[in-house]
């Protein structure tokens, strides 16, 4: 009994969360066919990497056992590959990080604590400095080209460089915005998924404010207010989370490598009834 519960609540679930992604794949020209296959693959990769029996092989025959998917289909998609674009995710991560540690970085910041104007190159504090120190191997001129490109940062015709914004959002309708979906989405399931299972006082943290009676007149003052908010929030918990970052400081120790963070967003929905006057 319970059982049947709890599956009946999972799909429900599982249907809520698939009509807004419904919504993003018709309007973007993804079938249902070519959602089936990409479902299929999942089933496969998770199977695959995460429900082994422990000193055994994973076979195509106990894939196909636990996933209800034909020996066909299990074999055909363990062979195939799927193209993705990998530098989106990182173009993403990359530039961000050079927003943050410019927004956050002593050395990036003048004597009131906004981020200095800098020039490309040449003595530091320079723009190509920060990319080195935040973004690794990518090239500064391509992180700048991106940053201009979004009205992120504005280059003056001295040749400094000035940053028009505090946290980096891809245009709209951008390759790279649905790109945020697989990782933004996958993060907050994940975290779901963990505290379905996670023992008492080890789950992450997870909460959400919601009300469901506001009035039209005062909603765009309160997300103004919201977002104003939750973006000083996460600039301070990006310092908090910076100083402990082995790429921003290579003087820190440690064993392992852990991907960590925290995501916030504003949500509204139009609904159909009439709040009371």
């Amino acid at each position: 009994m319970a059982s049947t519960v709890l599956h009946k609540v999972l799909s429900g679930a599982v249907l809520s969360l698939l009509k807004p992604l419904t919504r993003i794949l018709l309007r973007n020209g993804i079938s249902f066919g070519q959602f089936s296959d990409l479902a299929k693959r999942a089933y496969v990769e998770v199977a695959s990497d995460e429900f082994t029996i422990p000193g055994k092989p994973q076979t195509t025959s106990r894939i196909s056992t636990i996933t209800g998917l034909t020996r066909k289909d299990v074999q055909r998609l363990r062979n195939e590959s799927l193209d993705s674009d990998i530098g989106t995710s990182a173009k993403y991560s990359r530039a961000a990080r050079v927003i943050s540690a410019w927004i956050s970085e002593s050395a990036y910041l003048d004597q009131q604590g906004a981020p200095m104007f800098l020039q490309f190159e040449g003595a530091e504090p320079s723009f190509a400095a920060l990319v080195k120190e935040a973004s690794g191997d990518i090239t500064a001129r391509t992180i700048l080209d991106e940053l201009i490109n979004i009205d992120a940062v504005k280059q003056w015709d001295d040749g400094r460089l000035e940053l028009l914004v505090r946290a980096y959002i891809p245009m709209a309708d951008d390759v790279e915005k649905i790109g945020i979906l697989g990782t933004d989405v996958s993060d907050l399931i994940n975290t779901i998924d963990h505290n379905l299972s996670s023992k008492q006082g080890q789950a992450y943290f997870q909460r959400k404010v919601c009300y469901d009676n506001l009035p039209q007149q005062v909603v765009e003052e309160l997300r103004d207010t919201i977002v104003e908010k939750a973006q000083a929030a996460l600039e301070s918990m990006n310092e908090d989370m910076a100083k402990c970052d082995r790429d921003r400081d290579k003087k820190i120790k440690g064993s392992g490598r852990v991907r960590a963070g925290l995501g916030i967003y504003y949500f509204q929905d139009e609904l159909n009834d009439q709040g009371k006057e």
